[in-house]
């Protein structure tokens, strides 16, 4: 399937604002600003990563607003052009870099706006990830609450009916659920999803450190959560090109592409990056809890 899933979305005129200048820091100004960052993730308990469309720019997936974005060209009147599909594209530098800082304790949740489904594909663990925009490859059952991971796109958009049901097995295995399997996706009149929403809003007020990552915080509610961590005495650092809605609450701004700046902060912090050995599918047995766990803090 395309990657312009936009293209298959209601049409929708407030988009915010399209194609505004990129800024880029010295290599001197980024070198100082990481080893910043990577200090504070070291002292940092509890660590949230906000990720938005310019993490997997370099994966061939567009993003929407940057000077070559979807929406950037459409208002130009231009065509974009894409050279990959949801199922091909691989999961960036910084998809597995943010699995690594998971699985070393580093980060403690991940509050995803991306469909693409690349940070479950690199086998990020969906209990510690909220997307609150939906996933191309997930389908949910609206019965039980159940989810279903393909290894191909769902194709269909705006929580609408897939055509399959859901198989979980009730009342001591006599019957299954069979409710009716729907997308994830949301359009633009769709509320985000209660359970995710619920539990990124509990992982930003607990953390101590909010890394957005590759996004320009316009939408709401998604964009104003890192403001949370701010508020209950928290970090807030932005790694972003273009200017973020929320720049004047940063304790610490960076302007470069995320993948240089996770590439170099990874080194700081002694970890390497994993490679990708290709999709992980994984399988909810249960619907996802409705709030965290008491989190490891060591």
């Amino acid at each position: 399937m395309s990657v312009n899933y936009a293209a298959g979305l209601s049409p929708y005129a407030d988009k915010g604002i399209c194609g505004l200048p990129e800024e880029f820091d010295s290599p001197e100004e980024l070198k100082i600003k990481v080893e910043t960052l990577a200090q504070w993730i070291k002292e940092s308990q509890y660590m949230v990563v906000h990720s938005g469309a310019g993490i997997s720019t370099s994966s061939g997936i567009p993003d929407f607003r940057g000077p070559k974005g979807v929406w950037t060209m459409e208002e130009r009147g231009e065509t974009p052009h894409f050279n990959t599909t949801f199922e091909d594209a691989r999961p960036s530098l910084t998809h597995m870099a943010l699995l690594q800082l998971q699985r070393t304790g580093h980060l403690k949740y991940l509050i995803s706006q991306n469909v693409d489904g690349l940070h479950l594909r690199s086998g990020f663990p969906r209990d510690r990830l909220s997307e609150l925009h939906g996933n191309m490859f997930v389908e949910e059952c609206e019965k039980c609450g159940k989810q279903y991971v393909r290894d191909t796109v769902i194709g269909v958009m705006g929580l609408k009916p897939t055509g399959r049901y859901c198989d979980v097995t009730r009342s001591r295995g006599l019957r299954s659920c069979r409710g009716k399997l729907i997308s994830t996706i949301l359009d633009w009149e769709d509320s985000l999803p209660d359970r995710d929403l619920n539990r990124a809003d509990e992982a930003c007020r607990r953390a101590d450190l909010a890394l957005t990552l590759g996004t320009s915080l316009q939408i709401k509610p998604s964009g104003d959560l890192p403001l949370l961590t701010k508020r209950t005495g928290g970090k807030l650092v932005i790694v972003n090109l273009q200017p973020t809605k929320h720049d004047k609450h940063a304790h610490l701004r960076i302007h470069s592409y995320v993948d240089e700046v996770m590439g170099q902060l990874m080194k700081l912090l002694g970890l390497e990056v994993p490679e990708w050995a290709g999709p992980t599918l994984q399988t909810l047995n249960s619907p996802l809890p409705r709030a965290l766990s008491q989190p490891d803090r060591n």
